[in-house]
């Protein structure tokens, strides 16, 4: 029986991730700005134990993860899952909007993670989960301030994979695709305030326009995806990237042809650069 900490666990892919969680007999502390707004089975699950955070409130954090280590007696898995999504070209969002998204999707996880790791390194292991983006790997038109987030999100992970090693701590980014959650309700998902209509009829707001059609269509099944995470979580070995959903499978591949086709015709003169002794 392990206990999971997961943020942004209200609905969604977190609430399902702590569903599943449950069903496998694991204790569940979820994070959420407004315990009321959990579900009813989250909020009276036996081995559920709400806690309020904003992980925004950096002063907040660390008492709240040390409730969660005295209630169950430590940690062993962060899913950092807090997060939400801005969409609009580079020159619309304005400063304030992209460190406002900045502070949630990166900044709250590094100040989460950071605040778990002492209790992890004293228990002589654990495993973080850092809920990531197929736009972490990808960068898409309309979405840059977020997809900067979530490459932010993959680049921690990976270093924390190497970094953790010797204290027996892994690391994984798990990176959807498309998942039919409340992601893309006004909720979750921010535009600029500031809109440029030079960008109508461009793939930025080409974006925009995707939205309204995609919202609550998506092909992918946060049931299944909550599912596979905690069963790859549960192996002995985290790989370092899940990918999740065949269109971000599909994405990749098309990024790895992409840099292949990029570097191929230049790679020599690129050796070429180094200084010759």
């Amino acid at each position: 029986m392990a206990t999971w900490f997961i943020t942004g666990a209200s609905r969604g892919l977190g609430a399902e991730i702590a569903r599943t969680a449950l069903a496998g007999g694991d204790t569940v502390a979820v994070a959420v700005r407004n315990p009321d707004r959990l579900p009813d089975d989250l909020k009276t699950a036996e081995r559920v134990f709400p806690v309020a955070l904003d992980v925004t409130d950096t002063a907040a954090i660390g008492p709240a993860v040390e409730s969660v280590a005295e209630r169950f007696g430590g940690i062993d898995v962060l899913v950092n899952n807090a997060g939400r999504g801005l969409l609009g070209a580079l020159e619309e969002v304005s400063d304030a909007e992209a460190r406002s998204l900045f502070d949630l999707n990166v900044f709250g996880l590094i100040n989460m993670t950071r605040a778990v790791l002492p209790y992890l390194r004293e228990a002589g292991g654990g495993k973080i989960v850092h809920i990531g983006s197929r736009s972490g790997f990808e960068g898409e038109p309309g979405v840059s301030r977020y997809s900067a987030s979530k490459f932010a999100v993959a680049g921690i992970s990976e270093a924390l994979s190497v970094e953790l090693a010797p204290f027996g701590i892994q690391s994984m980014v798990v990176e959807p695709g498309v998942f039919r959650t409340d992601f893309l309700d006004q909720s979750s998902l921010s535009v600029p305030a500031n809109r440029i209509p030079a960008y109508d009829g461009t793939p930025a707001h080409s974006t925009l326009d995707w939205v309204g059609e995609a919202n609550h269509t998506q092909l992918g099944d946060p049931v299944k995806g909550a599912a596979l995470i905690h069963e790859v979580t549960g192996q002995d070995k985290l790989p370092a990237h899940l990918l999740l959903g065949g269109d971000a499978i599909d994405r990749w591949q098309v990024k790895v042809d992409h840099i292949a086709d990029d570097i191929r015709p230049w790679q020599e003169k690129s050796v070429a650069t180094a200084h010759l002794d």
